[in-house]
């Protein structure tokens, strides 16, 4: 079997592993009415355009399997990637009302309106704006601080047993 078709039976069962692991929240019966509340919270708050990056990701690597296997083929394959990204383009509803779920999986419809009401002032549609960079620059503090956490660890614990005669 080649690398190509290895491909759809690893992002079948990936795929698979998350709907599993989403099934409490999927089957969960929900009043329509908390879960339009939860998406209004996600709509509220999808600064990322976490789908489109997703779409364009998977199109980026599609492009970088088979290109590298057939490069002959680069206008076909991208014309072919194009339509497809265009094609899952309109489904995002799909994938925004599964968050929804999961937000009104876990907030009461008062606390969603809480936080409705919140991402609706100033201050809230600033910190959703705002929170994809900020997301990034906390990455980057938490990378530093666990390569650092890493090195100093490891010093500590070889120190404490040089301390007791040991010397590795």
């Amino acid at each position: 079997m080649t690398r190509i078709n290895k491909l759809p039976a690893l992002l079948l069962a990936i795929i698979s592993t998350m709907f599993i692991s989403l099934s409490p929240v999927v089957s969960q019966e929900l009043a329509p009415d908390h879960i339009a509340l939860a998406r209004k919270y996600v709509d509220l708050t999808d600064q990322a355009s976490i789908y489109e990056l997703s779409l364009l990701q998977s199109g980026i690597n599609t492009m970088q399997t088979l290109i590298t296997q057939n490069p002959e083929i680069k206008d076909e394959l991208d014309e072919a990637i194009g339509l497809t990204i265009n094609e899952y383009a309109s489904d995002k509803g799909s994938l925004l009302n599964q968050f929804a779920r999961v937000y009104a999986s876990r907030f009461t419809m008062d606390e969603l309106q809480q936080i409705v009401d919140f991402y609706e002032t100033d201050i809230g549609k600033k910190l959703a704006e705002n929170n994809v960079d900020i997301n990034k620059d906390l990455r980057a503090v938490m990378g530093v601080f666990e390569a650092n956490l890493r090195i100093e660890f490891f010093a500590k614990v070889r120190s404490r047993l040089r301390a007791k005669g040991l010397d590795i």
